[in-house]
């Protein structure tokens, strides 16, 4: 039996510069695709979006079914599983069996900490998500096949075809809004609201809705197309041109009917409709993560600017940015907050969510100038890898 060391958590330095692109500006596509769920007191329409939309609204809710809806959690989950690998990468000679616990344990806590998320700001939280698919999924991306990590990739993408089928219906009765935690005015109240919501839909469908993404992204990481994308560039330009494609294509149909373009379709076209928009999200998610790796190409062969630098700050603190962005949506919108999203056309909350991507990619800027590390990721780190960070690990 010899002796291997914990590395520990990944230096800034030494981090590949396309992976945090991806999660910079994935971070924008979440706020838009989020912060429209906030509002309420309109009738409820597919995918969530309000039911009454019109003019400008419209417009908007074509441009985000196509471009943003069931796209962003995809290109989360793929990153997300790309940097499972990345993890296990760096404690090469440690034990398999100690990095998958590891990976477990790092999972583990996401669970709590979406737990916390949930209950207290956004039961639409993805962290504690991941995090169970971390726990489950463990064994796969550490030790697991090739051939295993494609199985499950199209399982993954099947059943999420299949179960998003009747995400186009319109919600039943008289429902105004899609999480009736947004109408609480008690705070208390709205709290156990968020709480069911998050237990019921925010962990066990996002997780079934993704981890066929997760294990394309440990799939990527194997191969290192964004650790060195310039080696891989005829590839990435093929995912990037068809994966978009099939986004905009893809999402086309139901795009229409949540803009009110297409008005009493028949219910087996909704039901298609929901089926092609879920498989051209996750098609969409890994094409955006291909542009981002031609981009990280290009700037590397020119340089970095400004807004790079900033998107890089973004995604390396993406866990702590993610949660900004619901600090700052439910300041706002909530009914036990300001009350703002009462009656909220989406353009306004499109503004809202764009306008709090931007003020937070700026405070991530600062941060990094300043040397301060993302809150979130230093108290994940600290609860995965404890006080010490490298320790010796027993291997076979």
């Amino acid at each position: 039996m010899t002796t291997g060391t914990d590395a520990g958590a990944t230096p800034i330095g030494a981090r590949a510069l396309a992976p945090d692109l991806a999660r910079g500006g994935m971070l924008l596509l979440i706020a838009l695709a989020n912060v429209h769920l906030f509002a309420y007191d309109h009738p409820v329409g597919p995918r969530g979006y309000p039911g009454d939309v019109e003019g400008v609204d419209s417009v908007v809710a074509l441009l985000q079914v196509m471009l943003v809806d069931g796209r962003a959690y995809p290109l989360f989950g793929l990153l997300f599983g790309y940097g499972i690998v990345q993890l296990t990468r760096r404690r090469a000679g440690v034990a398999v069996e100690a990095v998958v616990r590891l990976v477990r344990r790092r999972g583990a806590w996401m669970v709590l900490i979406g737990a916390v998320h949930g209950a207290l700001l956004w039961s639409g939280d993805i962290v504690g998500a991941y995090g169970l698919l971390a726990v489950l999924m463990a064994g796969l991306l550490v030790r697991g096949s090739d051939r295993a990590l494609v199985r499950v990739a199209a399982i993954g993408t099947a059943l999420t075809t299949l179960f998003y089928a009747g995400s186009g219906l319109a919600a039943a009765g008289d429902s105004r809004a899609f999480l009736t935690s947004m109408t609480v005015a008690d705070p208390v109240q709205a709290l156990v609201s968020r709480a069911l919501e998050w237990v019921t839909f925010g962990l066990p469908v996002q997780a079934l809705g993704v981890f066929g993404a997760v294990a394309v992204g440990a799939w990527a990481a194997r191969r290192g197309l964004l650790d060195a994308p310039e080696r891989h560039r005829p590839l990435l330009r093929r995912v990037a041109v068809a994966g978009l494609l099939a986004a905009v294509l893809g999402g086309l149909p139901m795009a229409l009917v949540a803009a009110q373009y297409w008005t009493a379709p028949p219910l087996w076209a909704v039901l298609v409709a929901g089926s092609l928009h879920a498989l051209g999200g996750y098609l969409g998610g890994f094409g955006y993560a291909a542009l981002f790796g031609l981009l990280a190409v290009r700037l590397a062969e020119r340089g970095t600017g400004p807004v790079t630098g900033a998107l890089q700050a973004c995604g390396q603190r993406s866990l702590s940015c993610y949660l900004a962005q619901s600090v700052a949506f439910v300041a706002l919108l909530p009914a036990w907050t300001l009350g703002l999203g009462e009656g909220a056309h989406l353009w306004q909350t499109a503004l809202v969510g764009a306008g709090a991507w931007l003020v937070i990619l700026v405070v991530a800027a600062v941060s990094a100038r300043t040397g301060v590390r993302g809150p979130a990721e230093v108290l994940l780190r600290r609860l995965t890898y404890g006080a010490r960070r490298t320790a010796p690990v027993p291997t076979s």
